[in-house]
């Protein structure tokens, strides 16, 4: 496959037009070819940067109230003991970081990695001895590991970066940090331990439309445009139920939709994994703690999350919610993305993203079922229900190639199937992939074409559309 600076024709013209374009004017050129490619316009800047973060319209004030509760918690420094009354006990011993929001932060909370990683200083904190990996550099994405094998068996789980080993509040704690050499390339993470993969934070923003979009929508998109997409090699998984073999909860069979691999159901199971397996704090959903060593538990009681059983009279409403229940409401009632004011050059992007077939899997709309609650089972919350979400993703899993594959199945998401990634907020994207193995736009859309890939198709009418095109294409999604 071409690299990403020969994706297309070598006479081309970009969106900034010069006296080069004169051959496709239909003007004699007047010296040599021209060989470059489109470029990523970079990332895109917004009023809305650094925050704060911007709610659903249509919430009431008593959804309000709970969506700055649960911002205020996803900002919240946990530390090991000795919390006072703006940190949370329980961080570690094991742990990826020590707040929610130094991974969702970009662009604002709620967001992914920014461009400075804040794990350099987590690593160090309150005087613990963590030694930075070589995968985690200042400049570079956030990522966790997950080990595809350990002792020799399938593995697929995160080992976490850091240990509270050193730490003020940590006591006699002195457990050690998991290895994860031989060393790579530091900034895409690639070319190291070939047992370990990363993983990089998922955007949050309209995660709460996400949610309350019916499993039956889509199925009927998958139904829908199944003829098509099989044309173009693009299958996708269906519903167990009706004969085929989607990422489903284990629990219940509905459609999971949220996660890299769509491994967790609802926002209360991606924050209740998210707080035990990123910050070691365990909770009413995942009550044990996955270190249990004796001299690392001095202080705190578990689950170390829990339900608030308050009486007085003068506590808020808010305050009888754990710490799960709060995440979950404030991700809930996050706005989607704002995308840029359409161009010329976007408005013909996005009808070229559609007909070379990047729509087969990155479906631009759904609608959220006609009353999701939020806090009251009488009466749907205006601000979820019945909403368009411009997420340009199907929300299932597709395979996507040896290239990208990473080893691991998670539910019925198989070693190179990944979850549709929703493109709405692409344009404010540092990083890109699973694994946040390029900041570079191009590279992420020419990572979908290998061996394997149901993108392959698309990716070869992608590369035969001009150089025009293909930029358009880079601005359409860069304004998203």
């Amino acid at each position: 496959m071409r690299s990403p600076t020969r994706l297309i024709s070598l006479i081309q013209c970009t969106v900034f037009a010069t006296s080069q374009c004169c051959a496709l004017a239909g003007a004699a050129p007047t010296g040599p070819r021209v060989h470059t490619a489109p470029t990523d316009p970079g990332v895109r800047t917004a009023l809305t940067d650094d925050g704060p973060p911007v709610p659903l319209q249509g919430l009431g004030q008593d959804e309000l109230g709970f969506f700055d509760d649960g911002m205020a918690r996803f900002m919240t420094v946990e530390v090991v003991s000795g919390a006072n009354s703006t940190q949370g006990n329980g961080l570690g011993p094991r742990f990826n970081s020590n707040s929610c929001v130094s991974c969702h932060t970009y662009p604002y909370v709620g967001g992914s990695s920014p461009y400075q990683n804040p794990l350099i200083a987590v690593a160090t904190a309150n005087g613990a001895s963590n030694q930075i990996p070589w995968f985690i550099t200042p400049a570079g994405p956030i990522r966790e590991a997950r080990f595809q094998q350990s002792n020799g068996v399938p593995d697929g789980s995160v080992h976490n970066l850091f240990v509270v080993s050193g730490r003020a509040d940590a006591g006699s704690c002195s457990i050690q940090q998991p290895s994860f050499t031989p060393a790579g390339n530091a900034l895409s993470g690639q070319g190291g331990n070939p047992n370990i993969v990363f993983r990089i934070p998922t955007p949050l923003l309209g995660a709460g439309l996400i949610e309350a979009i019916p499993d039956s929508a889509i199925l009927a998109n998958m139904a829908n445009n199944a003829s098509q997409n099989a044309a173009l090699g693009v299958k996708g998984h269906a519903n167990a139920i009706l004969g085929g073999n989607t990422n489903l909860s284990a629990n219940d069979g509905t459609i999971t939709r949220f996660g890299w691999k769509a491994q967790n159901k609802s926002l209360l199971m991606f924050a209740g994994e998210a707080y035990n397996v990123e910050m070691g704090i365990s909770n009413q959903l995942f009550p044990q703690e996955r270190d249990e060593t004796p001299s690392c538990q001095p202080y705190n009681i578990t689950p170390n999350d829990t339900d608030n059983f308050i009486t007085a009279e003068n506590y808020p409403a808010t305050a009888v919610l754990s710490d799960i229940e709060a995440f979950a409401n404030f991700m809930r009632m996050l706005a989607p993305p704002a995308p840029a004011a359409p161009t010329p050059s976007t408005e013909a992007g996005r009808a070229s993203f559609i007909s070379v077939g990047c729509a087969a899997c990155h479906t631009p709309s759904f609608t959220t079922g006609a009353a999701i609650a939020t806090g009251s089972a009488r009466t749907p919350s205006p601000a979820l229900s019945r909403q368009t979400a411009n997420l340009y993703s199907d929300l299932i899993v597709h395979h996507m190639g040896q290239g990208l594959a990473d080893g691991i199945t998670q539910g019925q998401a198989g070693p190179d199937e990944f979850r549709t990634a929703p493109l709405w907020g692409i344009g404010q994207r540092v990083y890109f992939l699973h694994d946040g193995r390029t900041s570079n736009l191009p590279a992420a859309i020419e990572a979908h074409s290998s061996p394997g890939s149901e993108a392959n198709t698309v990716m070869q009418r992608f590369g035969a559309l001009s150089s025009v095109e293909q930029q358009n294409i880079l601005n359409f999604l860069r304004s998203l």
